[in-house]
């Protein structure tokens, strides 16, 4: 078994879609609109299922905004060089809500950012062999 996709409701799609793309890197792999149940999704990654999992934006039509619940924690998304991560989300326009550093009580590397809908992301200092996320 494997993990395929996260998915997040959001408030406007399109400006959910040009934040994972324009300022995490990801790309746009399909969408489907569905007008008879009134939503929209995309699909956003670093590369496709079944190799990669996957983000899903869903979009109620006429729902701007949702309330945060409380078991909510957050996306990881590996990063090669965090502090060169975080300089390329702050000049897209994202937010960097806590800056590289180790994680409490441990020495891996770490850093959160804050989608437009308030979601978070946190990103991790990790090497790959090139085959890793955009960022």
């Amino acid at each position: 078994m494997r993990i395929l996709h996260t998915m997040l409701r959001v408030g406007d799609l399109q400006r959910s879609i040009d934040f994972y793309t324009k300022v995490l890197g990801m790309k746009l792999l399909r969408t489907s609109d569905n007008p008879e149940y009134k939503y929209t999704l995309a699909f956003l990654g670093y590369g496709a299922n079944p190799e990669h999992a996957e983000l899903e934006l869903t979009y109620n039509y006429g729902v701007s905004s949702y309330e945060m619940g409380t078991a909510y924690g957050h996306l990881a998304i590996s990063a090669d060089d965090i502090v060169r991560a975080c300089e390329a989300v702050k000049a897209n326009g994202g937010n960097v809500t806590r800056e590289p550093g180790p994680v409490k009580g441990g020495s891996t590397v770490i850093a959160f950012v804050t989608d437009p809908d308030g979601y978070k992301i946190e990103l991790i200092e990790r090497q790959f062999d090139g085959a890793g996320a955009g960022l």
